[in-house]
């Protein structure tokens, strides 16, 4: 649907969210050279906004989302708790006896899912095949002594927590967290959002591109070598980990990493989160409201000592309702590095994804856009009761 500007944005809006397609467009008009992108909303488990944008993208185009990894991943630890087959006061030892060295003994699952255990990485980097593969990253991971007293800060574990929580799941179930989001969570619902995309669908896969500064954008600072930050990012590795080349590997997408390796569309993951809080194809939500309570209230008061940003975390997920302010204090989910964002906000019945397909600049947390873009959906939610 051609809209002002010259903008051809596609897709389709439910009466009422015609704000939010003009807000998309708005976010498409302000990239150089066009932006692939995508927005999809479920309100109550309906698709009530579905469009995307730009020269290559379609609605069923899938993109290296990153760390939206971490919201699948722990949508099944959240599951497992709520089963009581994990208990989040257990000692993750006590699940997994070898992580236990370095001074981890005492680290309780409560506190590893809220990036409080400091094993961020390991002293000398990782190889892309150790990143790659959670099997392998937990194995280095066990063994290594914390970059801090683990439980009086935190740290966003960006490469490494899903292997970490993924490595108690295994001990407990005998399976990884790819295969039990794959049977119970993906498969049922169709959804196209993948921890390991398989070989046939590599042609719908779009390379992720590389941020295009405009001349008043300047680079960061590199951080200090062995500085808690340099470890988080794989920046002391041999050669340092490029976030861009890391998400276009092949190996990366098949093996579906739990930190790192989500790969999709936004129709996707809006459907996790619709199914993570509501009915969805006629199946109850996956969690129970004290599920989500507990699940998204703040776990991590204070700054966060790799990426800086405040009241970071509940478990596993970001605490969402702390970033944005229009959404409720239940609000949970998970940005990706490429300045993707997505996220279920229970109090609104809203379930909210967008991707992209080139680095946003100062898209650490989700791009800017999403502000702009999540404000103009609650409104129209609001506006639609």
């Amino acid at each position: 649907m051609p809209v002002t500007g010259g903008i051809d944005v596609r897709g389709t809006v439910a009466q009422g969210y015609e704000e939010v397609r003009d807000e998309f467009a708005a976010v498409l008009a302000r990239e150089p050279d066009g932006l692939d992108a995508q927005l999809a909303v479920h309100r109550r488990g309906h698709r009530v906004v579905d469009l995307w944008g730009g020269p290559e993208a379609s609605g069923d185009s899938l993109f290296g989302l990153y760390s939206s990894a971490k919201g699948a991943a722990h949508l099944i630890v959240a599951m497992l708790v709520q089963d009581g087959v994990l208990d989040l006061d257990r000692t993750v030892a006590h699940y997994w006896p070898e992580f236990a060295a370095g001074g981890k003994g005492s680290v309780t699952l409560r506190q590893l899912l809220a990036h409080q255990a400091g094993v961020v990485g390991v002293d000398g980097g990782l190889t892309l095949a150790e990143l790659a593969d959670d099997r392998l990253l937990a194995a280095r991971l066990a063994a290594q002594e914390p970059y801090w007293t683990p439980g009086t800060a935190y740290g966003y574990h960006g490469f490494v927590i899903g292997a970490l929580t993924g490595e108690v799941v295994r001990r407990v179930t005998g399976r990884s967290i790819q295969e039990l989001y794959e049977e119970w969570v993906r498969v049922p619902f169709g959804l196209d959002f993948h921890l390991g995309l398989p070989e046939a669908l590599e042609p719908r896969y779009l390379p992720v591109q590389p941020v295009r500064r405009t001349p008043d954008q300047h680079e960061a600072p590199a951080p200090a070598p062995g500085s808690v930050v340099a470890v988080a990012f794989n920046l002391d590795a041999d050669p340092p980990t490029d976030l861009v080349d890391f998400a276009n590997s092949r190996a990366v997408r098949a093996l579906g990493p739990a930190s790192t390796g989500g790969v999709g569309s936004a129709r996707g993951l809006a459907a996790m989160y619709a199914a993570a809080i509501g009915v969805l194809d006629g199946r109850p939500p996956f969690l129970r409201p004290d599920t989500v309570a507990e699940f998204a209230r703040l776990h991590t008061p204070g700054v966060d000592l790799v990426t800086g940003e405040r009241d970071h975390f509940g478990l596993g997920f970001e605490a969402q309702g702390r970033r944005y302010p229009f959404l409720g204090p239940d609000a949970f989910g998970h940005s990706g590095a490429v300045g993707a964002q997505s996220f279920a906000d229970p109090g609104s019945g809203i379930a909210y994804a967008y991707t992209r397909r080139r680095f946003a600049f100062g898209g650490g947390g989700g791009a800017p856009e999403n502000h702009r873009l999540g404000a103009s959906v609650l409104r129209a939610a609001a506006a639609t009761d």
